[in-house]
């Protein structure tokens, strides 16, 4: 596995202090989040999911816990919108350069407003997708939050 992906590229030119991890990648994982978060032998609150979505019609990348779900009406007044869906995953992939599972937020082919769930700010270091999938990198979320210009948010429950 290389750990030379596009988000890991970006990191690195944005100065961003990172480390990464691996893990065998379960295809049949029902939420691959959790099932890093287990093999990781972490807590599923500090795995982050990146997940893309539409607000009112445009593109945004959102950043949760892997053991949450998106509120759609929070997600939507985060980005001043009306109406919130999930990204079909064929558009996510063809948006982020990135094959489903294996989505991360650093990297993307094209860079979109990013939130990130303002829980996972309280926590001293977060893991998210690397860009491949079996990658997580870890870093404080503080640094999440610079690298992506993305706000904080609360977007769950």
């Amino acid at each position: 596995m290389s750990k030379n992906t596009p988000a890991t590229l970006a990191l690195t030119r944005a100065d961003i202090a990172f480390t990464t991890a691996t893990y065998d990648y379960d295809p049949g994982a029902d939420r691959v989040g959790l099932q890093a978060a287990e093999a990781l032998g972490v807590s599923p609150a500090i795995v982050l999911k990146t997940l893309m979505a539409e607000v009112d019609g445009k593109p945004v990348c959102v950043v949760v816990p892997s053991d949450e779900e998106v509120n759609m009406k929070k997600l939507a007044a985060a980005f001043g919108g009306k109406s919130a869906h999930m990204m079909k995953p064929a558009d996510a992939e063809r948006l982020t350069g990135y094959k489903v599972g294996g989505i991360s937020p650093f990297g993307q082919k094209k860079q979109v407003p990013t939130a990130v769930e303002e829980i996972a700010t309280l926590e001293e270091l977060v893991y998210l997708n690397g860009g491949q999938r079996g990658l997580q990198i870890q870093l404080k979320p503080e640094d999440l939050i610079i690298a992506l210009g993305a706000k904080a948010a609360d977007l769950i429950r």
